[in-house]
């Protein structure tokens, strides 16, 4: 998708306007602060579908008392290395990072650790959860059931399964490689993409549930079904992380989600998982990386097919963007300015062209 036309932002700006539009619409300042932080960091990484691209919404949510502002969080530790987490309904990049820090501070007493939560929300893309035990010299595994269905089990037409996001986080020398998938064949924040930027999608992303033919309107993508990726697989693998996510944690799954694309006022009941495991506990960390940077090496200098000009790792993308963008700076579609622009006035903060 080309970048030609867009409004170049320094992240700063991006977190400063984030931050502030947070707490006009009442959350807490270290709150607002946090969530404006994993927001950039989506757009840094090229994750825009979970980025700024979210703020309107989000305020809608917070308004309408979609979200809780002032959640209490908590932990049930139900085993030395199971906890469920309440999130109360709060933001869910505020359940989220709970449940990742809890279940790296297991893991550090018991080498692995899963996290289940129930109550949260929309929490942006699996990757930045998956990465954060990298740090820790852990490996990382995210999933989480969405926030909507778009999609149908294999064969079927009824709107039963949600985009549910599976992500791996695993530390090299070099940096982490994250991979970070949704279940369908796109995210559906692509999807908000493409209509912000007046794009058509290809074919094979939507069909009608009458017909079977193609939908390339991202704003008709209401009338269709997501198709998942690998066909049966995708479908197969979006059902077990929704049981996973879901059912297993009390959470919402299939007919019991709630649309917050539609719905403002609804809690979602949104269901994630967090696992991480302490690599030490099975080779020294060092070597560990050492052996990822060797297999590395050799994926990368493997014969590639014609028309292939490089070999790209899970992680690539987003580790050249993050670089790029710090840069250059967040690349903004003229229609989220129109209505970021529009949202600033409203909560009478400054405008993003006004920040630097």
């Amino acid at each position: 998708m080309t970048e030609a036309g867009m409004l170049r932002v320094p992240a700063r700006a991006v977190t400063s306007l984030l931050k502030d539009s947070f707490v006009a619409a009442g959350l807490p300042d270290a709150d607002a602060a946090r969530c404006a932080e994993l927001m950039t960091e989506a757009d840094l990484t090229g994750a825009e579908g979970h980025g700024i691209l979210r703020l309107p919404q989000y305020v809608r949510r917070l308004k309408a008392r979609g979200f809780n502002a002032h959640p209490a969080i908590t932990v049930t530790r139900s085993a030395p290395a199971t906890a469920l987490v309440d999130g109360d309904n709060g933001m869910g990049h505020l359940v989220m990072t709970r449940a990742a820090n809890e279940a790296i501070a297991m893991a550090r007493d018991t080498g692995v650790a899963w996290v289940g939560v129930r109550r949260s929300n929309h929490a942006g893309p699996a990757g930045l959860y998956a990465e954060m035990p990298t740090a820790h010299g852990m490996i990382g595994l995210y999933a989480a059931v969405a926030n909507a269905n778009h999609m149908a089990t294999w064969g079927g037409a009824d709107l039963l399964l949600g985009t549910n996001p599976l992500a791996v986080g695993v530390p090299s020398g070099s940096g982490p490689l994250v991979l970070d998938m949704a279940t369908s064949i796109v995210a559906y924040g692509t999807v908000k993409k493409y209509a912000l930027r007046g794009l058509a999608m290809p074919e094979g992303w939507f069909v009608t549930p009458q017909t079977g033919e193609a939908i390339t309107d991202p704003n008709r993508s209401g009338e269709g079904i997501l198709l998942p990726m690998g066909e049966y697989k995708g479908s197969g693998l979006a059902l077990m992380l929704g049981l996973l996510g879901g059912v297993l944690n009390g959470a919402a799954f299939g007919r019991d989600v709630v649309d917050f694309n539609a719905d403002d006022g609804s809690e979602t009941n949104t269901g994630h998982f967090m696992v991480a495991i302490d690599i030490a506990r099975f080779m020294p960390l060092a070597a560990f990386k050492a052996e990822v940077d060797r297999h590395v090496r050799d994926l990368r200098a493997s014969k590639r097919l014609p028309g292939v000009d490089a070999i790209r790792l899970p992680g690539d993308r987003r580790a050249q963007s993050r670089a790029e963008r710090l840069r250059d700076g967040i690349p903004i579609a003229p229609a989220l300015l129109a209505q970021l622009d529009k949202l600033a006035a409203e909560l009478k903060i400054k405008a993003l062209r006004e920040r630097t």
